[in-house]
């Protein structure tokens, strides 16, 4: 398995070929390729992103069949089930890099913001936006008086540190990656408006 720093040049540079509009290459294999991951995978990187049409992990980092173990959820929260699912990519095809995939415009996160869930939402969709309160009445403390951009950004922003540190947190299994296997959790937002994905730097522990 390729280490961390490899695995993110590679998606860095997928992402530049979406947004630039010169992505797609790998479609001209893409009938061997199918049978080449057909009894086995090896993904380089894992991608805990939003179940937003307009942010597909494989499209906008520009990967093909067998890359990437993507996990997609409203909001980008990382509940148990999707820990789990982060886990045993890691433990079972040795992954060095997960990706938590945020996005400008994140409907789940302006819902929480605004106010405007439902009543009468079932207990599961509940569930989901439940993890993001923290993050909006955290923001909205910390940002009182700011305008309505800047508080949505920054709910955006850590919303998707919230979801790093219940990573290394929730699963004893991907701690021990980190510690011992050279596991890296590295925090991104796609911009909608771009089609790039801007990087968040730094340690998660160190992050605010």
């Amino acid at each position: 398995m390729i280490p961390a720093r490899l695995a993110l040049g590679r998606l860095r540079e997928g992402n530049l070929r979406f947004a630039e509009g010169r992505a797609g290459r790998w479609l001209e294999r893409c009938g061997d390729r199918i049978r080449d991951v057909a009894e086995a995978q090896e993904p380089f990187a894992v991608v805990l992103g939003c179940s937003d049409s307009r942010v597909p992990a494989e499209i906008v980092f520009d990967q093909g069949l067998g890359d990437l173990f993507v996990v997609r959820v409203a909001g980008n929260v990382a509940a148990p089930s999707q820990v789990g699912s982060v886990e045993f990519a890691v433990e079972r095809f040795g992954v060095r890099l997960v990706v938590v995939l945020g996005h400008s415009g994140c409907g789940a996160v302006r819902a929480v913001l605004d106010g405007e869930v439902p009543r009468a939402a079932e207990e599961s969709l509940r569930a989901i936006l439940d993890r993001i309160r923290p993050c909006v009445e955290h923001v909205s403390v910390s940002l009182s008086g700011e305008p309505r951009e800047a508080v949505e950004e920054a709910v955006i922003l850590a919303n998707v540190r919230a979801a790093e540190r219940a990573l290394q947190t929730g699963s004893k299994g991907i701690a021990r990656a980190v510690r011992e296997r050279g596991l890296q959790i590295v925090g991104a937002v796609y911009r909608l408006e771009t089609g790039l994905v801007e990087w968040l730097d730094g340690p998660v522990e160190n992050r605010a």
